[in-house]
C-alpha cells in the first residue's frame, strides 16, 4: 500500500487553490456520464463560486467546512433555474399576506423566541366581573404583542426571522410596520443566516439593537411557493445553492451531482494536487507495481501481483460502461503506461487512449489516496480475521467428557 501511495504522489501535479479553470474541470470530470450533462457547465460555475466564496485562507493553507455550502432543492421550474445565492433560503412563507412579499435593502432580525403571550405554568385563576374588566385584559395583552412589534420595528428591521410562532395580533403590527415576518424557522436555518447575512440571534423582540440586524441587498417571497429567499449579503460566511428542476427525481439526481461537485473542489482547494483521471492513476499502479513486484521477488511478489492487478477493475468499468470491450482497452492502457505516458487514460466518447491531463480529465488527489488507503486497510482487517479463525480450528476437535 505504501509503494501504491508513493506511485501516486508522484503522478500528482501541483495547482494554486484559487485556479478557477483548474477547478472547473475537476468538477466536470466529477459529474460527467450522470444524468444532468446536460447543464454541468452551469452547475461547475456555481460550485466552484460557492466553495471558492466560504473558503478561509490563514496564509499557509486553505480550509473550507462543507456546512458552510447549504444545498436546497425545489421543483416548479428547469435545471437551468440553478442560482448561486449569496445568503440564504427559508423555506417557508410570510406569516401574513397584509405583509409586503418583497424588500429591498433588508435589515434582517433573528430572534429565539416567540411573539406571543406564553401561558404560565403555574395554575391560576383570573376573575372577570364585567364586560369592561375582560376589555381591559385583552387591551393589555394586545398592548404587550404591540410592543413586541414595536421593539423589532424601532432596532430598524424589515425582515423578521422568528424561530418560534408569532400571534396574530402581533403579526399585524408588524405588517403595519412594513416588516416581511417568518414564523418557525428551524434553529439550523436561523444560525446559517446569522453566519450568511452577519446578524446577531437574540433571545427576545425586546433584547434587539441596530448592531444586531443582518445586512442584504433584497429579502423575496417567491411566488405560488413556500420560499423565501434573502440575497445579496455582503460578505457571506456560508452560502446557499437554489437547485430547481420540474420533477422530485432530477432535482435529487441533481442535488447528487453538485454535493459530489463542491465536496472535490474543496479537496482540491485544500490538497492544491490533482492527478489525471480517466483510468490512467490505476493503470499506471498497475504497471509499475507489477514492476515493482519482480524486484522484491519471493511469495511477496504474487501478492504484490494481485494487489496490482486489482486496480484494473476501474479501467474494466470505464470501458465497459463506455460500450468498449474491456479487454482490448486494458491491453491498449497497460501499452501506453509500460511506453512512460503516465497521464495517458481512456476517452469514454472516442475510446482512444489520450493524455488525460490535456483533454481536462483530472481528479482530486485525496479521492485516490483515500480509496487506496481504505481498501488497504479493509484487506488488513480481513486478512488478521482470518488468522484468527485458522489459529483457532487449530484447536478444533470434540470436547473434554464430563466427570
Amino acid at each position: 500500500m505504501q509503494k501504491a501511495l508513493e506511485i501516486l504522489q508522484s503522478m500528482a501535479t501541483k495547482t494554486d487553490a484559487y485556479n478557477k479553470d483548474i477547478l472547473k474541470k475537476i468538477v466536470q470530470t466529477a459529474i460527467t456520464g450522470k444524468s444532468i450533462e446536460d447543464v454541468k457547465d452551469k452547475i461547475s460555475e456555481i460550485s466552484v463560486d460557492a466553495v471558492m466564496k466560504v473558503a478561509s485562507n490563514d496564509g499557509r493553507k486553505v480550509t473550507v467546512n462543507e456546512e458552510d455550502v447549504k444545498i436546497k432543492k425545489h421543483t416548479g421550474a428547469t435545471m437551468d433555474d440553478a442560482s448561486l445565492i449569496m445568503g440564504v433560503v427559508i423555506d417557508k412563507a410570510r406569516v401574513n399576506q397584509e405583509m409586503p412579499r418583497s424588500i429591498i435593502n433588508a435589515k434582517v432580525a433573528l430572534v429565539q423566541k416567540e411573539l406571543e403571550i406564553k401561558k404560565t405554568e403555574v395554575k391560576s385563576k383570573i376573575r372577570i366581573s364585567s364586560t369592561e374588566q375582560l376589555e381591559e385584559f385583552a387591551e393589555q395583552e394586545r398592548n404587550a404583542l404591540k410592543e413586541m412589534a414595536d421593539a423589532v420595528a424601532a432596532s430598524g428591521a424589515n425582515v423578521l426571522l422568528c424561530q418560534k410562532g408569532i400571534a396574530d395580533a402581533a403579526q399585524f403590527y408588524l405588517a403595519k410596520a412594513g416588516v416581511l415576518a417568518i414564523e418557525d424557522v428551524p434553529e439550523s436555518d436561523m444560525k446559517f443566516a446569522a453566519r450568511a447575512l452577519g446578524a446577531t440571534i437574540v433571545t427576545k423582540a425586546e433584547d434587539l439593537k441596530k448592531s444586531d440586524l443582518g445586512i442584504a441587498e433584497k429579502t423575496e417571497e417567491v411566488d405560488d411557493e413556500e420560499m423565501v429567499i434573502i440575497s445579496g449579503a455582503k460578505n457571506p460566511k456560508t452560502v446557499t445553492i437554489l437547485l430547481r428542476g420540474s420533477t422530485y427525481y432530477l432535482v435529487d439526481e441533481l442535488e447528487r451531482a453538485v454535493v459530489d461537485a463542491t465536496r472535490v473542489v474543496m479537496d482540491v482547494m485544500e490538497d492544491e494536487l490533482f492527478v489525471p483521471g480517466g483510468g490512467a492513476v490505476e493503470s499506471e499502479l498497475t504497471v509499475r507495481l507489477r514492476e515493482y513486484a519482480v524486484k522484491v521477488g519471493g511469495r511477496e511478489q504474487m501478492a504484490i501481483e494481485a494487489y496490482a492487478d486489482a486496480f484494473t477493475s476501474i479501467p474494466i468499468a470505464l470501458a465497459e460502461n463506455s460500450g468498449y470491450n474491456p479487454i482490448d482497452k486494458l491491453v491498449e492502457l497497460k501499452k501506453a503506461h509500460a511506453e512512460g505516458k503516465k497521464n495517458f487514460g481512456l476517452n469514454v466518447y472516442t475510446g482512444k487512449m489520450v493524455d488525460m491531463q490535456k483533454e481536462g480529465v483530472i481528479e482530486p488527489i485525496r479521492c485516490k489516496r483515500q480509496a487506496i488507503q481504505s481498501s488497504g486497510e479493509a484487506v488488513e482487517m480481513l486478512l488478521r480475521v482470518d488468522d484468527m479463525m485458522v489459529s483457532q480450528s487449530g484447536k478444533g476437535g470434540m470436547p473434554e467428557p464430563m466427570e
